[in-house]
């Protein structure tokens, strides 16, 4: 007797050990907050009726606290019941019951998104664990480009060797890339068999031929690129070239040939494209998938990757289907989101590519399609749920540069800023349509890039006060030190409690800081900015792609854990002279606690100025120590300083009052 109709197609637990280990910290640290509050209030009253100490820097100082205690607030409610949820895909029922699938992937620059690691997501997503006829996947190509359309055609060859290969031996990593440079190639349960090595030789030549005709057809890829160009779609078939025509939705095949019923549907699609018209990024992309999709498959269900994201884990699709097939849920359950999880993280992972501050679901407007689209969904009462297996579904490359890490984190900011001031702000459009902590969290998203405020008067206003001797925290002596000390090292340990519980090394705690840093001194800087006169009419919406084509210097730097300084002035500028004016003020600050005798009032400010120092080595490093080719170049170190020369110089303006 079957019984996997009566067993629950998914499960969902609580993590209470995590969700304690949360909440008793958010109760700590609050009463700690609400006791370091106290003595700013009283402290700040005595300065204004006294007049003992400058009241100026007292209020930047304050306000940045209130400021940075705002946003911690709006991270807690993430923390604070944290869940697991465990798919059954073995409990689904027939393959002849399960609904069609379409996989929407999105390119536009052969020379920036190479056609090689394009073509391996849109093979994996075409060899996924799931009925052949319910699979169809399209390919948006912004950028009009033959070397991706020829790419298409080379795809389609190589999958009619790759999919037989993949179910004839249950493949578990069905992208071919990591197929091959992993040790599923070489172990494997049909290792022994002659007729597995003699296919598996076979493929592998398959998969060379493959490489050399993209490699050939990728010639003078980034003068293949259009931004005017008519609309075009294709049906990628055994013709290779004729011009697309209508699908029966019934049966999901081409008349073409008999051989296509054996492999899913695979169609290249290229909007119009005009430099007059506004094309809303990647969001109009994928509205035009869904509009040609839903002439061609009309598949119920859509699957987005981007397009260096190849599917990891064939059953990826079957686990999604555990949810929608719910009868409980599925009548509300607008999208299931699977974490980005990336395969080019090294074990020095410096530019933070885990991505362990997001879980990001297509509405225009925003560059952040996604945060937007999830945002109205959630608002008009549809659920989504997340699922995070042990085996990860989709994998995907990371930034191995440091310019690159910055113009993405800056691009990401600037929407995000977008929705913060837009008239869907979620701490003000959403309470009255989701629940408060859902709203809150949204808060958090489209607000991280606020974190600038506190971060630029912590980097400054201690820093320039201990420069001229003047105290900004409680004494040693004083038993609001300890409070002060507290929230700062209750903060730390709890970081590092997280880290050491998602299985990372100790180090992430410093590579992880040096990027909150390094975005909040730059990418939030401009994207705020940038935002703020996008919001009055002053600047308009930009959208830089990720250079996914790897330099070879600049990977090998990546591995052995060394930053590339090949950076935008503009960005790298003010990170390197908030740690001039840093390492400045420590030095005269420790001079004046040691002729002066004044440790008892300096040591906080001079704490948080070698922290900042200590953190932030690598900028050192690369200033002053570094002859290579990704060290900070000197006109950059010599612009910082001179920066720093005129925040210290200009900082006693401060002190007029």
């Amino acid at each position: 007797m079957d019984n996997t109709k009566s067993l629950p197609l998914h499960k969902i637990h609580v993590r209470k050990r995590e969700m304690t280990a949360n909440r008793l910290h958010i109760f700590i640290q609050g009463i700690a907050l609400l006791a370091l509050f106290y003595y700013r209030a009283t402290t700040l009253s005595r300065i204004i009726q006294t007049k003992e100490s400058p009241i100026i820097p007292y209020i930047l100082i304050f306000g940045s606290e209130i400021f940075l205690t705002f946003m911690w607030f709006l991270h807690r409610p993430a923390k604070w019941r944290p869940v697991k949820r465990t798919p059954y895909p073995e409990r689904l029922p027939g393959d002849e019951k399960l609904p069609r699938i379409d996989v929407f992937v999105c390119t536009t620059d052969p020379s920036k998104e190479p056609s090689l690691g394009v073509m391996n997501t849109v093979i994996s997503a075409m060899a996924l664990d799931y009925p052949t006829k319910k699979i169809a996947v399209y390919l948006s190509d912004d950028g009009g480009s033959y070397v991706t359309y020829e790419a298409m055609k080379e795809a389609w060859k190589f999958a009619k060797w790759w999919i037989p290969f993949c179910k004839k031996y249950d493949v578990k990593v069905r992208c071919p890339e990591g197929y091959f440079t992993t040790a599923e190639s070489s172990f494997g349960e049909f290792t022994s068999s002659k007729e597995y090595l003699e296919d598996h030789k076979e493929i592998e030549e398959r998969y060379d031929e493959f490489k050399e005709a993209l490699e050939k057809n990728s010639v003078n890829a980034s003068s293949s690129v259009s931004r005017e160009h008519p609309p075009k779609i294709e049906v990628i078939n055994n013709a290779n070239g004729n011009k697309w025509e209508v699908i029966n939705n019934s049966s999901g095949s081409s008349s073409d040939s008999d051989n296509n019923e054996e492999m899913p549907l695979l169609v290249y699609v290229a909007r119009e494209k005009k430099p007059s018209q506004f094309h809303n990024f990647k969001a109009g992309a994928i509205n035009v998938l869904l509009r040609v999709s839903a002439i061609i498959s009309n598949a119920p269900y859509f699957l987005v990757l981007d397009c260096d994201h190849y599917c990891s884990d064939p059953t990826s699709a079957r686990q999604a289907m555990c949810f929608y097939v719910d009868p409980e849920i599925s009548p509300k359950l607008a999208w299931v989101q699977f974490p980005q999880n990336f395969h080019s993280i090294s074990d020095h992972d410096i530019y933070d590519g885990r991505l362990h501050y997001y879980w990001l679901g297509f509405r225009y407007f925003s560059v952040v399609e996604d945060t937007m689209t999830s945002l109205i969904l959630h608002t008009k009462g549809w659920i989504s749920v997340l699922v995070d297996p042990a085996r990860k579904c989709f994998l995907g490359s990371c930034t191995t540069s440091l310019n690159d890490m910055l113009v993405q984190q800056t691009r990401w900011s600037f929407g995000l800023m977008q929705i913060a001031l837009s008239k869907v702000s979620p701490l003000i459009y959403g309470p009255l349509k989701m629940s408060p902590l859902q709203s809150i969290f949204y808060g958090s998203i489209s607000m991280d890039p606020l974190y600038v405020v506190p971060f630029y008067g912590l980097a400054l206003i201690p820093q320039i006060c201990l420069f001229y001797g003047v105290p900004l925290y409680p004494k040693v002596s004083d038993p609001f030190f300890f409070v002060f000390a507290f929230v700062f090292l209750n903060a730390q340990f709890k970081f590092l409690h997280d880290i050491i519980s998602n299985d990372d090394p100790i180090r992430t705690w410093l590579y992880e800081y040096r990027v909150w840093m390094m975005k909040s001194g730059a990418c939030y800087f401009y994207a705020t900015l940038n935002a703020i006169l996008d919001k009055i009419g002053m600047n308009e919406a930009d959208f830089s792609l990720t250079n996914k084509d790897i330099d070879n210097e600049q990977a090998q730097r990546y591995e052995k854990g060394i930053y590339d300084f090949q950076v935008s002035a503009r960005l790298l500028a003010p990170l390197c002279s908030l740690y001039i004016v840093n390492v400045v003020a420590f030095v005269i600050g420790i001079s004046r606690i040691f002729c002066c005798h004044s440790a008892n009032d300096l040591f906080a400010q001079a704490f948080i100025s070698l922290f900042g120092i200590i953190v932030n080595t690598h900028l050192l490093e690369g200033m002053i120590f570094r002859q290579d080719k990704g060290r900070v170049s000197s006109s950059i170190s010599l612009t910082s300083a001179m920066i720093s020369a005129i925040i210290l110089g200009f900082g006693s303006l401060i002190f007029v009052y």
